[in-house]
Formats: structure tokens, sequence, C-alpha cells
């Protein structure tokens, strides 16, 4: 939607926007600001709403959300539109630390939650790839990417953790202020482990992020870890591939991944 997406006046007014709106880059492009309130397109309607209302009354130690905000009508959504206050900070995708314990104590603050139904509606790209990684659909993949899961599939093994809703793209989604916790934003809703939410921020770290090994270590602690691995990178493999195909496998992207499998595989077998 970019720049010719502005919001309506009257959607603006709606929210109580005012003072000059202006273009927000990062994200997906599509959210404008105005003072302390930013305003953005609804994906899916019932997702939206339902995070709405689990961050306007949210409290957790150690963590800052976005709160939503409401239009005069009441309600969290206007023509297409939701809104939620300006954040202090810059997302830091070079702390991946940082990120992961972010998510523990936003994982803290959301544990209890019923699962929600919009979930079994959803069937993009990003949800293919979740069943495909915690083995609820089979693989479908390109050559390419079919080389890179293979190894990950021989050491995928079955486990029980208990589940909740997680933010499953916390990478670039944690912002840090100075002199504040850090926050989360763009909350994308998953029912799953809380640890394989930490396990993405590490893989992505490792991946594209300058990642060191040892930040593989440094986690270990957390349940089934070298599983919550092998799950994040199938996740994030087959994601690429459901969005980009066999032509989206550039030499870069196969370089990212290639060595990271490797790291991982040999750590479940120490694990094992």
């Amino acid at each position: 939607m970019g720049l010719s997406g502005r919001p309506a006046g009257h959607v603006l007014e709606a929210f109580g926007v005012v003072g000059e709106v202006v273009w927000l880059p990062g994200g997906q492009g599509q959210a404008w600001g105005a003072g302390r309130v930013v305003v953005k397109p609804v994906g899916d309607l019932a997702e939206t709403v339902w995070r709405a209302g689990v961050l306007d009354g949210l409290a957790g130690a150690g963590v800052r959300v976005a709160r939503p905000v409401r239009a005069t009508s009441g309600e969290w959504v206007v023509e297409g539109w939701e809104a939620s206050e300006f954040v202090e900070g810059a997302a830091d995708v070079r702390r991946a630390d940082d990120e992961v314990r972010a998510g523990i104590a936003f994982h803290a603050a959301v544990a209890g939650l019923d699962r929600p139904e919009f979930l079994d509606r959803r069937d993009g790209a990003y949800d293919v790839a979740d069943r495909v990684a915690w083995g609820e659909v089979p693989v479908a993949a390109s050559e390419v990417a079919a080389e890179l899961l293979g190894p990950l599939l021989e050491v995928w093994r079955p486990v029980e953790m208990v589940s909740q809703v997680v933010h499953g793209d916390l990478p670039g989604n944690v912002l840090f202020a100075e002199g504040d916790p850090p926050a989360v934003i763009d909350w994308a809703v998953y029912w799953r482990p809380a640890e394989w939410a930490a396990a993405v921020v590490v893989a992505d770290a490792l991946c594209w992020y300058g990642g060191e090994p040892a930040l593989i270590e440094r986690w270990a602690h957390l349940s089934s870890w070298d599983q919550m691995l092998v799950r994040a990178l199938i996740y994030r493999i087959v994601i690429h591939d459901e969005l980009f195909g066999a032509a989206g496998w550039t030499p870069d992207h196969v370089d990212a991944y290639r060595p990271v499998v490797e790291l991982v595989v040999a750590f479940h077998k120490t694990a094992a």
C-alpha cells in the first residue's frame, strides 16, 4: 500500500489523530503516524479485535506493548484500519539475547489465555510453514528447500510441551529505548510453546544477523531446545519457499541457512 494508501481523513478523526500524518517505514510499509498514534490496515478482523482486547488490558513486568487505541465509537476497527499508541524505541536485530528475554517476559504476561479460534482459519504461507514445522501437514518443497530441510527432518522428533499464545516473529519487533523496558510490537499470534518463539529469534540471528554459535548454548536450558531450533529452521525455510518458490533460492539464501542447519543438527546429536 505504501504512500498511496493514506487513511482517509474521517478514519484518522475517528481515532483522534491530530496533526501532520506521516508514512512510517518498516514493517509492511503500511503504517501512518501522527503525534502519539499509529494507524495501519487490518489484516484479519477477528485476529485484530482479539489482539486489541488482550493488549488493552495486558499487565506484566519487564516489557512494554503498543496499546490499542479505540475509535470514538468504542470500536477497535474503523473501515479496515486499526490504531495503537506510538512506542518509543528502535529495533536492533543484533541484540538476540535481549529479544529472547523480552519474549520471555511477554509470554509470561499472556500465558493462560485460551487458544483463539481464528488460528484455525489462517492458511497463508506463514501458517503452512508453522504446520509443516510441527509435523501437522506434509512437506511440499522445491528441490533446494528439500535439500536444506532433509537433515532437519531426519532429526525431527515429537515433543510433549505446553503451548500458549506466543509471538512467532520477535526478530525486529522488539524495540529498545534507553531507560525503558523493551517493547514488543506487531504481534504475530501463534499457539506454540514459548521456547519455540525463542528459537526463532536464535535461528534468525545465526542465519542473518551475525549471531555467534554460542547463542545456542546460552539458551540450551530451555525445554527441548534442540527440537525447538529444528522447528524454527524448518519454519523459516518453508516460509521462504512458500513465498518465493525455487526462483527465490539465491546462493546467498542457501549459504545463510546451510551452516546453521549443520550447526543445529550437530547440537541435536550432542543433546540426544
